[in-house]
């Protein structure tokens, strides 16, 4: 009997460790676990960035222990007036610098020169800078933004709750071995259960942490233009250029006129048609069924005004 109430009272004892050592997380992501800390920045750069404000010269080892958790990221928007060969040195810098892509999409029309292509690249941390030199070499970029966001905390408590649990699943190992009843056993067991659901949702969160801090995500959206975009341009090229492309407009715009024009010419045709039987209905009408004159109204007779008789002047006083 003192042997059972020991195992009881060690199993509550492995209850309340768990209860410590757990939080719940619905997601299974580890900013549920804590807000990490994040330090990050957003600017615009020319292409090719090498000496990136964010990213430090010499990258720490991602598995070193003690080494910072940052996760870098970079939204790259570019365009180009050869969309193919820009798209095909993007490939090659995905290639070169041992990235792999995540995301891909292609939009638009060659004949119209209007095509977009979307990208989402995973790129090894210690080739980042190398990556976005490349990428600034496929086109024009109109802008670049990098985030940096430390995630260290949030490691290391994931870490400190994994230990925790592995403790808490040899303790109650050590307890089945000691039980005697089966209600024991199984409570036991419920509770082994319950730790290595925890132990295998941090793993996994732990995983998804390390990939994120070796691997850089790059957005990059490349669009086809038939001018570029003027970059870092005076007032008065801005102003030259800022006539040249109301003139390109203008004459765009009288070219859609006229194409709609020919587009539009057969319902022209009936809308004109229409409109000049309604005219000519409208005249015959007219003509057979003129409309009624108003008699004249009698003319008011005179208004009778008497005349004074008398033809003697008046006498002066």
């Amino acid at each position: 009997m003192k042997k059972l109430s020991r195992v009881s009272t060690a199993l509550l004892a492995a209850v309340l460790l768990a209860g410590c050592g757990s939080i719940s997380s619905k997601d299974g992501g580890y900013y549920a676990t804590e807000s990490p800390s994040a330090e990050g920045a957003a600017y615009d750069t020319a292409a090719g960035a090498a000496n990136s404000s964010i990213v430090p010269e010499e990258l720490p080892d991602s598995t070193d222990e003690t080494a910072q958790k940052i996760i870098y990221n970079a939204d790259i928007n570019m365009e180009s007036t050869d969309f193919d060969a820009a798209r095909d040195t993007l490939l090659a810098a995905v290639d070169d610098c041992g990235a792999w892509m995540e995301y891909s999409s292609l939009s638009g029309d060659a004949k119209d020169h209007d095509r977009y292509a979307y990208y989402t690249v995973r790129v090894p941390v210690e080739n980042y800078r190398t990556f976005l030199a490349a990428v600034g070499e496929a086109g024009s970029v109109l802008d670049l933004s990098e985030t940096a966001e430390n995630i260290t905390s949030s490691y290391i408590d994931v870490q400190a709750r994994l230990s925790a649990l592995e403790a808490q699943r040899d303790r109650l190992n050590e307890l089945a071995d000691q039980a005697e009843t089966t209600a024991d056993l199984l409570e036991i067991e419920s509770q082994l259960s319950d730790v290595q659901y925890q132990l295998e949702n941090y793993t996994r969160q732990l995983k998804n942490m390390d990939q994120q801090v070796s691997y850089s995500t790059v957005d990059i959206r490349l669009s086809e233009v038939a001018t570029l975009t003027p970059t870092g341009s005076t007032f008065g090229e801005r102003v030259v250029d800022a006539f040249a492309d109301g003139w390109r407009g203008f004459v765009a715009f009288l070219q859609g006129f006229v194409l709609a024009i020919i587009y539009l010419w057969p319902v022209l045709l009936v809308v004109g048609i229409i409109v000049a039987l309604a005219v000519t209905l409208t005249k015959r009408r007219r003509k057979n069924h003129p409309k009624p004159v108003k008699p004249a109204a009698p003319a008011k007779p005179a208004e009778y005004t008497p005349q004074s008789t008398n033809d003697e002047p008046k006498p002066k006083y």
